[in-house]
């Protein structure tokens, strides 16, 4: 029995130590000029990426009295050298609704994200977030709103 062990852990290893040291070097591999990866380390500005710059990514409402509907348009710019597209974007209540830009954002052109705030039954502090998906790196961009809803006068 002893002996069955020994054999299969000496099989075994040897395995292991020849898949580790198996290289293939056949031709398959890509040259590393012709590979494009828009997340390397590497910042390639001739990339035909597109990139996207909010002018700002959080906005302060401040006081607003309950019951209000408030908008905001968060402004950005494709400073990317290709089109931007926006996939996707969701919001993290219901109670805030974004509407965007469905076309593609040609490289130095503008768009905005309008974002509307419903304060119907809440109240207090209110931090909200809205998340936009596009084809740029990385391809999410949370954006934030925030809102100190009061009760209107008179109100008990």
């Amino acid at each position: 029995m002893r002996n069955l062990i020994y054999t299969v852990l000496i099989i075994i290893i040897s395995l292991i130590a020849w898949g580790c040291g198996n290289s293939s070097n056949d031709g398959t591999r890509l040259p590393s000029d012709i590979v494009n990866n828009p997340s390397s380390a590497s910042d390639n500005e001739n990339s035909a990426a597109a990139k996207i710059e909010f002018t700002k990514t959080k906005h302060d409402f401040g006081r607003i009295i309950q019951g209000e509907k408030v908008t905001y348009a968060f402004k950005f710019k494709n400073t990317g050298n290709g089109n931007l597209i926006i996939s996707d974007v969701s919001s993290s209540c219901g109670c805030t609704i974004p509407t965007f830009t469905k076309e593609p954002v040609k490289p130095g052109e503008t768009g905005l994200l309008k974002v509307t705030f419903e304060s119907e039954n809440r109240r207090g502090f209110q931090n909200k977030t809205v998340t936009l998906v596009s084809n740029t790196q990385p391809n999410t961009t949370v954006l934030k709103i925030k809102a100190q809803i009061v009760e209107p006068k008179g109100w008990d």
